[in-house]
């Protein structure tokens, strides 16, 4: 906790563009996160300890009542998710540099199997039905879907982007979709900025892993061939 008090008291000012005036700790963690996901697309171990730093950052951000202005909106789903990010990151973090240790690459991009995916979308409705009506009672923010909905995106997102799956950067496009339109009616205009810029980042990233996984070298088989077995037969 002093920490986070340590980062408010540090980036507790306004940078004024016009009529509007933008946090500086909450353009420095999107800044932090911007860097992740390059990171990520790259796949860089440390690309999970800088996604961290803007995750703390970003957390005093959306809990504006509490670490702000006692009028800013609370959103509940984008805080939440910052404390989701740092666990999953964790998992990522350790994932990623045990690859990279056993002297192979951090990840390995593959495609997620038709399950899974099938698993995604319906994780990713009925997660944003289920959580709706709890973020609305807690204050989030309205629509409370859309919070949920980021929430939940993000949660799946992260946890594909740690697993390796290629379609992770596509969940985030569903996020962005929803979430840039959520942050500009809120008044968290620098973050909705940052995600607008994100969903190109992301398509863009999406095309990277994928060529990345294309170009995969095929296995060698090693066995050699019984040559008693004649080729076609049973």
């Amino acid at each position: 906790m002093d920490f986070l008090r340590w980062l408010i008291e540090a980036f507790d000012s306004y940078i004024t563009i016009g009529s509007s005036a933008l946090l500086v700790r909450e353009v420095v963690g999107n800044i932090f996160g911007l860097a992740s996901a390059f990171g990520g697309m790259r796949r860089k171990v440390w690309a999970w300890p800088v996604g961290i730093i803007g995750n703390l950052l970003l957390l005093t951000v959306f809990l504006g009542s509490l670490f702000g202005n006692a009028d800013t909106a609370n959103l509940l789903g984008q805080a939440g998710r910052q404390i989701m990010f740092i666990a999953v990151a964790v998992y990522g973090w350790v994932r990623w540099k045990q690859a990279a240790d056993a002297g192979g690459s951090a990840v390995t991009p593959r495609w997620a199997s038709k399950h899974t995916r099938i698993g995604l979308v319906a994780a990713m409705i009925v997660g944003t039905i289920a959580l709706t009506p709890l973020f609305r009672m807690l204050g989030s923010y309205e629509p409370v879907w859309a919070d949920a909905w980021t929430f939940v995106g993000s949660l799946l997102a992260t946890w594909g982007m740690a697993k390796g799956w290629v379609e992770f950067w596509l969940i985030w496009v569903a996020v962005d979709v929803v979430g840039v339109p959520l942050l500009f009616s809120a008044g968290y205009y620098a973050s909705a900025f940052m995600y607008l810029f994100y969903g190109v980042f992301t398509l863009v990233g999406f095309f990277v892993w994928m060529r990345a996984k294309n170009n995969d070298k095929p296995s060698i088989e090693t066995e050699m061939p019984d040559p008693r077995i004649q080729a076609g037969s049973k």
